[in-house]
């Protein structure tokens, strides 16, 4: 009986949400298309990161690592995508275990092995995953671009002052006092941004790390004006009403 690697990819994505090809089923098809095929699985491995990115520990031991797995024939995955969603990556992989005599085998996609239909069947394969993944970007970019224009929090870093709660930003109570503090100074007592520093860590104010605040970030924060009073930018999109509570009143000018 020949011996076979189960390889299993899930997407961080996938696992947030009901993924009907999650670790369980793609590892019971590995094993049944095994057992069908005269393989038994001598290890398995798994890996959650999305298909379009290349840097997997755990397929990388198949690919460069293979002294530290047990011998093997082939490597089972549940389908074609699993290995990679992009073409270029599929093929490089593909053709690095075809190096070594190693089989790279899928549950759901069946042909013989060797001959030119297979690898004309392969590039479409793939080709089709590609531009899924591309259209799955695009929707979820749209999504957010969609979000950002009514003023909603569209992601990346959260401005000191605030956290999210289920997509929305919410204010910190722990660190409101911060962005209240780094701006009454800065108005009304025109102090330096090392002095707002300084001032900070008298009062006890630590960054999000744990450390002192430095220039740079009270810069980052004064320089964000316009989200404090209430204002949204996401991107190269202009600035909109945000739905957020802004922490600056009115009042307070440049």
């Amino acid at each position: 009986m020949e011996q076979a690697i189960g390889y299993i990819r899930v997407s961080t994505e996938e696992q947030s949400a009901d993924d009907k090809y999650g670790i369980e089923v793609q590892k019971q098809a590995i094993q049944s298309y095994a057992g069908d095929n005269g393989y038994e699985i001598v290890d398995w491995l798994t890996d959650t990161i999305s298909g379009a990115k290349d840097n997997r520990p755990e397929l990388d031991k198949i690919l460069y690592q293979p002294d530290q797995l047990p011998r093997h024939d082939a490597v089972i995955v549940f389908k074609n995508d699993r290995v990679a969603r992009d073409t270029k990556l599929y093929f490089y992989y593909f053709y690095t275990l075809e190096k070594r005599n190693v089989a790279l085998l899928s549950t759901e996609e069946h042909f013989t092995e060797g001959d030119d239909f297979a690898n004309i069947y392969r590039s479409l394969l793939m080709f089709v995953a590609e531009q899924e993944r591309k259209n799955i970007a695009l929707r979820t970019s749209r999504g957010r671009s969609l979000k950002a224009q009514c003023g909603g929090y569209s992601g990346g870093n959260k401005p000191y002052g605030y956290y999210v709660v289920d997509g929305i930003l919410m204010q910190n109570p722990k660190e409101r006092p911060i962005v209240e503090i780094a701006f009454r100074e800065h108005d009304i007592n025109h102090a330096t941004l090392a002095d707002i520093c300084e001032i900070l860590y008298d009062r006890g104010y630590r960054t999000r790390k744990g450390k002192r605040f430095q220039p740079s970030t009270i810069r980052g924060i004064l320089s964000n004006r316009k989200f404090y009073e209430g204002k949204y930018k996401y991107g190269d999109m202009g600035w909109v009403q945000g739905v957020h509570a802004p922490i600056l009143p009115l009042e307070v000018q440049r």
